[in-house]
């Protein structure tokens, strides 16, 4: 139990230094423990949990120190929202889930570490097709593997130049909270939720302690090539337990 209050401290102030959850790193310190052997449709509900809470530190850190931007933020939020919920529904073999778990936050840490994301050249906002096709299909993905999408988000608005790095954190941060929530119901309406309260309490105490702390740095006192740099490390650690996996097969 140590290990695992230890683990999800860290976990959350680093992904809440720029704007995420946590979820993938939160899945990957419960596969480490005897929790590991849980569906992966309780440890989704469990991490979503987990995600409104941290999410809304970050988006209110980033939020008040002025780097939100609601007309950036609202095409991907408005077809997440259903996409989420539907993927939230729907209960996949557990052996797709870890490969398509795998799969994705490798693509992700690949694309933020392996591609030159210098914002030199201007930003321009995106397309608002273009964003409504991301924001649903991110939705939909992060509802099917149970994380809040800002994984997939955070490196698309980087390499596409809609956003510098502190205001994607921010949008991130809003789109994580609002697809949790919607997965949640999702789950809540097909009767799929089954909480462990007293797990759960010591889950949100530890990564409330790291949430709070880990965003208060990132939007306020983080340089953003130090928030850049947190996110690459982020993505590599999201990506590394489920790859590792994968290969062992």
């Amino acid at each position: 139990m140590y290990f695992l209050f230890v683990g999800l401290v860290i976990i959350s102030a680093l992904y809440s230094s720029v704007g995420h959850g946590g979820a993938s790193g939160y899945l990957a310190v419960l596969s480490l423990t005897s929790y590991g052997i849980m569906s992966n449709v309780w440890l989704k509900q469990h991490v979503w949990v987990m995600n409104l809470v941290v999410a809304s530190f970050a988006f209110y850190h980033y939020n008040r120190a002025g780097f939100h931007k609601l007309k950036l933020t609202l095409p991907f939020v408005i077809t997440s929202i259903p996409m989420a919920f539907v993927g939230g529904m729907l209960s996949i073999n557990p052996d797709l889930y870890d490969l398509l778990l795998s799969f994705t936050l490798l693509w992700a840490a690949y694309k933020i570490t392996g591609q030159d994301i210098s914002l030199a050249s201007s930003i321009t906002m995106p397309n608002r097709g273009e964003a409504y096709l991301w924001g649903g299909g991110i939705g939909f993905c992060s509802g099917v593997i149970g994380v809040g999408g800002g994984i997939f988000l955070s490196p698309i608005l980087l390499l596409k130049k809609w956003a510098d790095v502190k205001t994607a954190a921010a949008t991130a941060s809003l789109f994580i909270f609002v697809n949790s929530l919607s997965g949640l119901v999702g789950m809540g309406v097909t009767s799929q939720l089954d909480f462990d309260f007293s797990l759960l309490v010591i889950l949100l105490v530890s990564i409330t302690t790291g949430g709070f702390i880990g965003s208060l740095y990132g939007a306020k006192y983080a340089r953003p090539i130090i928030v850049r740099r947190m996110l690459a490390i982020v993505l590599v650690i999201a990506a590394a337990k489920r790859v590792t996996e994968l290969l062992s097969w």
